[in-house]
């Protein structure tokens, strides 16, 4: 995902030029504050008593909450060589999902840097669905087009149009949604997905998946307004015992940092490698050919990256922010902080950066410089954040 830019007043129209998700006017209805969000028009967070970002990331972490996540990408790739064609341009093994399966991938450039970080949903043998970020979704479909459009057997189509897509995270996220929908979702495991009827409304993917460090579902509809709002509100009723929030993008940026989780243009991109982003648990060199293999297979021959992410944590105060200078102990600029905030659920600053292999081997303290101050921050192991185990 590309980072968000300029706010838009809560009570004005959407811009013409922005794209809207189904439930935009319904954002409006509840003051959210709007922002460019890759070309969308998307709420950052919903203000008002109680609320703002804070509370809606406190709600994920203790409760419930819902995100319109509608503005993401979705291409269908079908026939009998969708297979070979979704191994070719992604670097995890879709050979090993079973229907119903999925995995976290990414499309890699010829020398193993990011094009997006994907999810690759079996839908059957000769059926997968590759969620991708919204931001690079239409990129991602002409890149996709000219890597495998020509691929014997498949047809590839951008179905992003037809589906509206709504996350329900937080350790309560399957009590609410139960309460909509025959699908035994205690029976859905992680990273595993069914179809079924949600709220009287058919035909409804629903993915055991989230992108917030906690349980949590995601669930695909048409893109129509009426079946999204049908949707949203019947949710948001379902999880009102659980005093669930409507969340905005500024709350599932501070929950995946926590969850120590890559952000497409921070911490991955078409300038970092993916041994660089520390991503090698979804990298598998083995499966055979695929687009940036060789050359990740070159750099593990030369002795690995030379540069990782690793993650800070502040221990004087101040606040890393995405972009400022990382410096060794001495005081020479040797990295630079690709996300970094103050951790609500932690209750301290964080932040996840790229530094020299090297300095990230050491783990000795680092220096981050905040306007101008050099503030300490100690080297801490990736996720920040695990959710209990039940």
């Amino acid at each position: 995902m590309t980072t968000p830019a300029q706010s838009v007043p809560a009570s004005s129209a959407a811009p013409a030029h922005l794209k809207k998700t189904a439930l935009n006017a319904t954002h409006r209805a509840l003051k959210a504050r709007m922002v460019d969000f890759g070309g969308w028009d998307m709420p950052v967070e919903y203000p008002g008593p109680g609320g703002g970002l804070i509370a809606e990331h406190m709600a994920v972490r203790t409760g419930v909450g819902l995100f319109d996540v509608s503005h993401m990408g979705e291409i269908q790739f079908r026939g009998p060589g969708a297979l070979a064609a979704v191994q070719h341009i992604t670097m995890n093994d879709a050979s090993r999902l079973a229907d119903g399966q999925a995995h976290y991938s990414a499309l890699l450039t010829p020398r193993g840097t990011v094009v997006d970080d994907i999810l690759v949903h079996r839908l059957s043998p000769n059926d997968y669905l590759l969620v991708v970020n919204a931001g690079t979704a239409d990129t991602d479909f002409a890149w996709i087009r000219q890597q495998a459009g020509g691929w014997p057997g498949i047809h590839v189509s951008n179905y992003s149009s037809y589906y509206s897509q709504l996350a329900v995270q937080g350790p309560k996220a399957l009590e609410t949604l139960q309460k909509l929908t025959k699908v035994d979702l205690a029976a859905i495991k992680n990273y595993w997905f069914a179809w079924g009827a949600v709220a009287g409304i058919p035909n409804v993917l629903i993915a055991r998946t989230g992108y917030s460090g906690e349980d949590g579902f995601e669930v695909y509809t048409p893109s129509d307004e009426a079946t999204t709002v049908k949707m949203w509100n019947a949710l948001l009723e379902a999880g009102a015992e659980f005093a669930i929030r409507p969340c905005g993008l500024g709350a599932r940026n501070t929950l995946r940092l926590e969850a120590g989780m890559s952000l497409y243009g921070h911490e991955i991109s078409e300038e970092i490698n993916v041994l660089e982003a520390g991503l090698t648990r979804w990298l598998k060199l083995d499966k055979g050919e695929f687009i940036g293999r060789d050359a990740l297979l070159a750099l593990e021959a030369e002795g690995g990256p030379r540069r990782k992410i690793i993650g800070l944590e502040m221990i004087e105060r101040g606040i890393a922010r995405d972009g400022y200078s990382v410096l060794s102990p001495s005081g020479g600029a040797i990295g630079q902080v690709t996300s970094g905030s103050p951790a609500p659920f932690l209750k301290t600053n964080i932040a996840m950066a790229l530094v020299p292999a090297a300095a990230a081997a050491s783990g000795e303290d680092l220096l981050v410089d905040v306007r101008g101050n050099r503030v300490r921050a100690r080297q801490v192991p990736l996720p920040f954040y695990k959710r209990p185990k039940k």
